[in-house]
């Protein structure tokens, strides 16, 4: 669905920056949007930032020099840029950011998770751009998206990621989404089933169908699960972890990897969550939904998943406890759970998620090549 002039703008406010973090970056983190063209794209309904990946109906524009977008993502693969660019797409009464690019037909929309953004994928972008147009998102909340105040649980971001492949012109798609993106997918594939191809999550659990932890479990499983509950609770939450973002989401990433993520890619991370006015409630958001979603989750599991779901799972991690999940929803379940990995898979065994991704959705793409050769 695509914004009409009578819409709201944008909630996305600026970007502010501690005069620290400027000179540790050296980042522009200005999100701009070229004159002419862009009010040509915004009539049509959708306002890019960079090299259209669009129909016709939107102009290209100039690309990004804005924090949180592919101009300044530190740590890219060689020649990301080329294939990949930042866009805004006003859809279902959101501006979202997305990083899109690649060769279709076929679409393949990835989902990340918490405290991340459409970056958690960067490592297998690329590859998969040869086979398949790939679509990044920022959910609700996150990056550069807008962040309101309501509207965080799954069937509403759900819908929020339908109207952005609605205003993208694409009907069919594969989806695959870790941690939060798990159930968020769940919500996309149980919505909307005869719009999902193929389903791939990963490192997480599906509230109101995975069976809930005890309050008062191992140490092992506190570490594991704490911020749930620290997450879902009201302003206080972000006063306690405002200005130490570094230590709360440093310790988030350094506690949940069997293979340690590069320095500056959790700088980056926490550089996004650090210099938003609202990027702390925004990342809290999908947690303190968690009522809505676990009764909208509890309606959904009455009907199983009709499409294949590939569910992955780190063994330093969750482990099969995804595909464990998944059986109760789905019927054509396949699961990987791999070795010496911990919760951040893209990052930590990219090689290893491509390589599971490309033959699980190999049948996808080959129903696509045929049905645009008909």
């Amino acid at each position: 669905m695509t914004m009409s002039p009578m819409e709201p703008p944008s909630q996305q406010g600026p970007l502010s920056e501690p005069a620290s973090h400027r000179a540790r970056r050296g980042l522009s983190r200005r999100v701009f949007v070229g004159g002419a063209a862009a009010s040509a794209a915004a009539a049509a309904g959708v306002s890019l930032v960079g090299a259209s990946a669009l129909p016709a109906v939107a102009a290209p524009v100039r690309r990004p020099r804005g924090f949180g977008s592919v101009s300044t993502a530190p740590g890219l693969p060689a020649g990301f840029a080329r294939t990949f660019t930042s866009q805004f797409i006003h859809a279902g009464g959101l501006r979202q950011h997305a990083v899109i690019g690649g060769d279709g037909p076929p679409l393949l929309l990835l989902i990340h998770g918490w405290p991340q953004n459409w970056y958690a994928w960067r490592l297998l972008m690329p590859e998969l751009a040869r086979k398949y147009t790939v679509i990044a998102v920022d959910q609700r909340g996150i990056g550069l998206t807008d962040k309101p105040h309501h509207g965080y649980d799954t069937r509403t971001l759900a819908n929020d990621l339908i109207a952005l492949m609605d205003t993208l012109g694409h009907q069919q798609f594969a989806v695959a989404g870790h941690d939060t993106g798990m159930p968020i997918g769940y919500a996309l594939a149980a919505d909307h089933p005869d719009r999902i191809e193929r389903l791939a999550v990963a490192e997480a659990i599906v509230p109101g169908v995975t069976p809930s932890p005890v309050l008062f479990g191992s140490a092992t499983a506190n570490d594991m699960l704490w911020h749930f509950p620290f997450n879902r609770v009201d302003d206080v939450n972000e006063q306690l972890v405002r200005g130490r973002e570094d230590i709360y989401f440093g310790w988030q990433f350094a506690t949940k990897a069997a293979r340690k993520l590069p320095d500056d890619a959790v700088g980056y991370y926490v550089d996004t969550l650090a210099t938003h006015r609202d990027a702390l409630r925004g990342s809290f958001g999908w947690y303190r939904a968690f009522d809505a979603t676990f009764a909208q989750n509890t309606e959904r599991a009455k009907t199983r998943l009709p499409m294949p779901v590939l569910a992955i799972g780190g063994a330093a991690s969750v482990g099969e406890g995804v595909a464990n999940t998944m059986k109760l929803t789905a019927g054509n379940v396949q699961s990987l759970v791999i070795p010496a990995c911990g919760h951040w898979v893209a990052e930590e065994a990219p090689e290893e998620m491509l390589v599971a991704l490309t033959a699980f959705l190999a049948p996808y793409r080959a129903a696509a090549a045929s049905r645009s050769l008909r």
